[in-house]
């Protein structure tokens, strides 16, 4: 192999397609351009509507206490934010980052989706970014920013996960990779393998690599040796990695190389019953997810990247008669990252009592969570702030700077 592919510009195309035949880096013809920025976003889409009533705890309000007298624990010290709000337990592990200046949150923010509350309408309108989603518009927000920009490549963004993301669909180049990717070979295959590397090291050990993330359980490292590294493509690693860690491995590793956006979803925030244990696991992902790929990406990269975890709509201010919430509408969303002006929650925040609530029920959105996106993507890439409003978001009305970035 020749000196201008590299070790991960090799994996990148071994994870992306999964080493099928008919893609397969030995028959396929590779190149490498140079990405357009030097900065990173990660967009989180968390799947099921969180509760940010729940994650990022209204402390201060008065009326929090009274509408969730199952929910809304007593203040923690040891999570306070800012003396008004405090993070959920789950969450706990994320306060180095909040004290760090790398965690922020913004409360009471929607998409223009009102009323109807389903699931696939606020998903499909949250990806695609515009005001409803009448007119059919089938691409998504993250894709209309690429397109016409110059220099990007398939491997400038990642979609990553099984399902089809709304988000990353369109015009531009996008690759895609699941975790579930099986990269099994059989005996012949191996062979194979073992011929066309055996004087490549180089090749062999980014083969090894992909192989890892596949199918290790995060803690083996790659062979330094041939054979190593066909014992290891042969089940040498123990047991699975957790699928929401595998993602975010794999989205470390691009962003490590020639990556600069990287996109997936987590889910299970639909929590109508028993909301003290069902929110917990998919909270502790998320804490999972923010600090591999912190880990995985390194602190130069850290320090360009920023992460912005959103969901569909908020859930209802008052708890439910089985201990959970329903749809709602305002909500919260997270961003992360060392590029981010942290350790604030941002929003302007309309308060709990009834006469305050959206529909006498929910949280009011007081600004648009497309906006907070879009000046994200501005601070981030520079994006002209006419394309956001015009193009990314048609209709938006981004308003002033909030200041997200530093």
């Amino acid at each position: 192999m020749g000196d201008g592919v590299s070790r991960r510009g090799f994996l990148l195309r071994a994870g992306a397609l999964g080493c099928s035949a008919a893609a397969s880096p030995f028959v396929t013809p590779m190149s490498f351009a140079a990405a357009p920025w030097d900065n990173r976003l990660v967009v989180i889409i968390l799947r099921g509507a969180m509760d940010g009533l729940d994650a990022v705890r209204p402390w201060g309000d008065r009326d929090f206490a009274a509408a969730r007298p199952g929910l809304a624990a007593t203040r923690d010290s040891a999570l306070d934010l800012d003396g008004y709000f405090g993070l959920h337990p789950a969450l706990a592990d994320l306060m180095p980052l909040w004290r760090a200046g790398e965690l922020a949150a913004v409360q009471a923010v929607s998409t223009p989706y009102r009323d109807k509350r389903s699931h696939f309408d606020g998903q499909d309108l949250l990806e695609a970014g515009g005001m409803s989603l009448e007119g059919g518009m089938k691409d998504g927000w993250l894709n209309r920013m690429l397109q016409g920009v110059p220099g990007i490549t398939a491997q400038t963004t990642y979609a990553i996960g099984q399902e089809n993301m709304i988000l990353t669909s369109g015009a531009a180049p996008v690759s895609n990779w699941s975790p579930d990717v099986d990269l099994s070979l059989s005996a012949q295959g191996l062979r194979l393998l073992d011929l066309t590397m055996q004087d490549d090291p180089v090749l062999a050990a980014a083969m090894a690599e992909a192989v890892l993330l596949a199918d290790s359980d995060g803690d083996a490292v790659v062979a330094e040796d041939e054979a190593g590294m066909m014992a290891s493509m042969q089940g040498g690693a123990t047991g699975r990695r957790k699928g929401h860690l595998r993602i975010a491995d794999f989205a470390a590793l691009q962003l490590r190389d020639a990556a600069r956006i990287a996109s997936f979803s987590i889910g299970g925030w639909d929590t109508h019953v028993n909301q003290t244990n069902t929110l917990t696991r998919p909270l502790q992902r998320l804490a999972e997810v923010l600090l591999r790929l912190k880990d995985g990406v390194g602190a130069e990269v850290w320090g360009k990247t920023t992460v912005v975890a959103m969901t569909e709509f908020g859930r209802t201010v008052r708890e439910n008669g089985t201990r959970g919430t329903d749809h709602g509408t305002g909500g919260a969303m997270l961003l992360a990252g060392g590029a981010v002006r942290g350790g604030r929650v941002f929003g302007a925040w309309p308060g709990l009592a009834e006469a305050a609530l959206y529909d006498r029920r929910d949280l009011m959105p007081t600004s648009d969570v497309r906006a907070w996106a879009a000046w994200a993507m501005r601070g981030a890439f520079g994006i002209e702030k006419s394309r956001l409003e015009g193009m990314v978001f048609p209709g938006l009305d981004m308003g002033d700077d909030p200041g997200l970035l530093l």
